[in-house]
């Protein structure tokens, strides 16, 4: 038997000269975790499970095979389009903040050897909203998929589409819905992940028409968030009302999926769907 006991990184009181960002606090149990913990349990939180958001790539290593993935159209930034004030400045600062051009991030894989493309969306730009680049870029990635004859993977994580975009944001719904019905065409799969939040324009368009529609658990799925819900219906709201289990049990998606388990059940889903 040893004769020390290494303590659990949990174990450790917070102090108040730590540096910021080392612990975060489980909203659902209330456990402090510290970042390495979290790293390592790929953002989810140890006691209970809750699923912490994953900014795009990491998700991205978690669910490509090792060396696999081939980023596209990393250029692609927003203009003004509308001479909305403030917002080119807005858009410098979140890049340089998060090192990204725009809120999603597209590019070519393989999972478990499939070939496919992926998108995905990343809550820390702009609150994942759905801009034109957003739309362009996904759209895009859909036609590679057709060309190339590869599965299609979209993980959503929005606030919606982007106001300071306005009717041209909209656009993006009808222009990403009509590419993902020529894949249809094409007979090729397209499988939509929900992440925490999904909301907005974009679950009114391309995250909720998946052929395979997954979601991790307790994300919330919505259109307009509960409150204004209940002031426009004049009505009280279920319990769990716009979260995974809710929608499963409702049958817009077809199954909630724990990270861990998610590059497994997305290789085996297209392993079947596939020639």
């Amino acid at each position: 038997m040893g004769i020390f006991k290494k303590p659990s990184l949990r174990s450790q009181p917070k102090r108040d000269d730590m540096p910021e960002g080392l612990w975060s606090k489980c909203p659902d149990c209330g456990a402090m975790v510290h970042a390495l913990e979290l790293k390592q349990s790929l953002q989810t939180c140890p006691p209970c499970g809750h699923h912490f958001l994953m900014d795009s790539m990491e998700r991205i290593f978690l669910l490509a095979d090792q060396g696999t993935f081939e980023e596209t159209e990393e250029g692609l930034f927003s203009a003004n389009p509308l001479g909305f004030k403030g917002y080119e400045e807005k858009i410098e600062v979140l890049r340089d903040k998060t090192k990204m051009n725009d809120a999603v991030v597209t590019g070519r894989l393989t999972i478990l050897g499939k070939p496919a493309m992926i998108a995905v969306m990343d809550f820390k730009f702009f609150a994942g909203s759905m801009g034109s680049v957003v739309g362009e870029k996904i759209t895009r990635a859909i036609e590679t998929a057709i060309k190339e004859k590869r599965g299609m993977i979209i993980v959503s994580a929005s606030s919606g589409a982007r106001m300071q975009e306005g009717m041209l944001s909209l656009m993006q719904m009808a222009k990403t819905c009509g590419a993902l019905a020529r894949l249809g065409e094409a007979n090729l799969p397209y499988i939509s992940v929900f992440t925490h939040p999904t909301t907005g324009g974009v679950t009114a368009s391309f995250a909720t028409i998946g052929d395979i529609n997954l979601a991790e658990p307790k994300c919330m799925i919505g259109f307009a968030g509960p409150r204004v819900v209940k002031e426009t219906t004049h009505q009280n709201l279920p319990p769990g009302f716009q979260t995974a289990e809710f929608m499963l049990e409702h049958g817009l998606i077809d199954a909630i999926v724990p990270r861990h388990q998610l590059k497994n059940r997305l290789g085996k889903l297209l392993n079947f769907m596939m020639k």
